[in-house]
């Protein structure tokens, strides 16, 4: 499925993590049971521990890796550590983790200033000391951070996520906004100094990954720079940090900083980021926090004058009734009792308890799980804890025949009349312009028939076909090279404003035929095809079911066009030799004959 992400874990990293080797097939059932997906397994080369753009092939060295299928909503397991957690804690190998915020001596600061608010008005920020991390949890701190920039930061539209190594630079730091020209800093993976103007003419010449992010802010007078108290550029967000602070391996103490244009977007990446890291902090789990200071002027209309500390690891609670879970989940409160819904929850990484006699349970949503909003969140997560496997599968207590849409079934059969009768079928776009719905046709626009496309892309769509003819009569313009006689015919809806549906407009099954040859207008076989569509519709002139009688269209010829019109005097359709003024106007040299007929009335 391309619409979830797929991470990519080293095989022997992740059983390390939980403990214990699995078979494929295992391995396979346990994701299964989770509500993830063993998508593939291949073997590639160890990765390199360098910095983006600047990595080198490696050795010959290979390792076995799993590629993951996950939720796009579990920003959790985007990587390794989030992985290995929730599946241990899934398993019953480990508790959930408790986060917590320090508290420093003298903790750092952010002043965002005003020119920020035109362009991207908001970062939040936290630190992580004494890290431990290595090469491969370096490698998967990277792989994380584009895994967030490409699903929940929208290719960093909303979020951009930079990290720093702070032993590197001297806070407090400084979020601003100034033109391109006065930004210089030598970017990451890069040895000389640019201006920020002279950066992105560069990625754009060099065809770089960065040139897809560079409109974000390319159409901005300024652009934002996030600088430490000597006036060094941490990053210029959205699209590079600087080659200064950049982190390695050995990275002691880490600065994050996300700056957004969407508040709540920007916390849950921030989160996301620290809740899998901070595992490598000196004390597990823990996190510094920053305080950001807003400038009192108008510009930040949120939270102007305000000081933020971030991040903002508080908990949620929900409540859900036992009830509605055991009615959703499709199981009785004896295979699934009251009791049972928290030690269930607990293996989704949520700490629950019952409340109101066991009739309520209220859940405690950690940092990780921003995904869980609703009861119906909750019920999700005890229906995977308990097992879809295990969850019976009765047969529905009411039980219904199945039969084809009457409306539909009619216009089978019509096609296959037409289509035995010699006629081809076509189906044209139910969308059309006005010239081809009215002016082509020699018909006038009141304004009351055509339902209007607002927004048209092309002024070949511009309103809803309000007759299947000049579908028709284009499809014979551009087949011309197609051998004589042409019988075309399309049984398909129009769509007709009517105040009296409640969308302000009603569709119409109609049926329509154009009979086209050199030798003669076509006007009796249209007419006859006509009458052989009604026979089998149940109709017959004989027994005075219809009548035909003369009428004037300004679509046909005047004497050659008539009505077909019901015992109660209803029109059930029209047939006649096209007008020549049409035939031009569709580029139609031949004469021409067709049909309409309303199928919707047989009904």
């Amino acid at each position: 499925n391309p619409s979830m992400p797929v991470i990519s874990v080293a095989r022997d990293a992740l059983f390390a993590e939980l403990g214990r080797t699995y078979t494929e097939d295992e391995f396979n059932e346990l994701c299964f049971e989770f509500g993830i997906e063993l998508d593939d397994v291949s073997e590639e080369p160890v990765k390199g521990t360098k910095t983006r753009g600047d990595r080198d092939a490696g050795d010959e060295e290979t390792e076995v890796i799993y590629k993951v299928e996950v939720p796009a909503n579990r920003y959790d397991i985007l990587c390794l550590e989030g992985l290995s957690r929730a599946l241990k804690v899934f398993i019953g190998e480990a508790p959930p983790p408790s986060y917590t915020i320090t508290s420093p001596e003298r903790k750092l600061k952010v002043t965002v200033a005003s020119p920020t608010a035109t362009v991207r008005p908001y970062v939040v920020c936290a630190v992580l000391r004494g890290c431990t991390l290595g090469d491969r949890a370096y490698n998967s701190f990277l792989d994380l951070q584009e895994a967030l920039h490409h699903n929940i930061a929208r290719r960093r539209s909303l979020v951009a996520i930079g990290t720093h190594d702070l032993d590197t630079l001297t806070p407090p730091f400084t979020y601003t906004a100034k033109p391109p020209k006065d930004i210089r800093f030598v970017p990451l993976a890069q040895e000389r100094e640019f201006d920020a103007e002279e950066l992105f003419a560069f990625y754009e010449a060099a065809n770089s990954p960065l040139k897809k992010f560079l409109p974000l802010i390319a159409a901005s007078p300024v652009y934002p720079v996030l600088y430490d108290a000597e006036g060094r550029v941490l990053s210029l967000p959205p699209i590079i940090n600087g080659e200064h602070s950049r982190i390695s391996p050995d990275t002691r103490n880490v600065f994050i900083e996300c700056t957004c244009t969407d508040l709540t977007k920007g916390h849950i990446v921030l989160n996301t980021v620290v809740a899998m890291f901070s595992q490598y902090s000196a004390t597990p789990f823990s996190v510094e926090p920053v305080d950001v200071d807003y400038s009192s002027a108008p510009s930040h209309p949120k939270l102007a004058g305000e000081t933020v500390v971030t991040p903002e690891l508080a908990e949620r609670t929900l409540t859900a009734d036992v009830g509605y879970i055991q009615r959703t989940v499709g199981l009785g409160a004896a295979e699934l009792p009251a009791e049972a819904i928290p030690p269930l929850l607990a293996r989704m990484m949520l700490d629950a308890q019952l409340l109101e006699q066991d009739s309520k349970v209220q859940v405690r949503v950690p940092i990780t799980r921003p995904d869980v909003m609703q009861a119906c969140d909750i019920v999700e997560d005890v229906a995977v804890a308990y097992s879809f496997n295990k969850i019976p599968r009765p047969v529905a207590p009411v039980l219904c025949t199945g039969a084809q849409n009457p409306l539909q079934k009619l216009t089978e059969l019509m096609r296959l009349e037409m289509a035995q009768m010699g006629f081809t079928e076509a189906l044209t776009f139910a969308l059309c312009s006005t010239d081809d719905c009215f002016e082509k046709l020699r018909l006038h626009d009141d304004g009351k028939s055509a339902v209007v496309i607002a927004n048209p892309k092309t002024m070949d769509f511009q309103v809803c076909r309000t007759s299947l003819l000049p579908g028709l009569l284009k499809t014979l313009s551009k087949n011309k090279s197609n051998p004589l006689p042409w019988k075309l015919f399309e049984a398909s809806d129009t769509v007709h404003l009517d105040d009296g549906d409640d969308v302000g407009a009603s569709n119409r099954r109609r049926l329509a035929m154009v009979v086209s040859d050199t030798s003669s207008s076509g006007f009796e076989i249209v007419h006859g095809a006509v009458e052989r569509a009604l026979l089998m519709l149940g109709l017959s002139m004989g027994k005075g079911d219809y009548s035909v009688r003369h009428l004037s269209d300004p679509s046909f010829l005047e004497g050659r066009c008539a009505e077909v019109v019901s015992r109660t005097g209803k029109q059930l359709g029209i047939f006649g030799t096209v007008h020549p003024q049409v035939l031009e106007n569709f580029d139609l040299v031949f004469p021409t004959s067709a049909a309409d007929i309303d199928l919707q009335h047989f009904l």
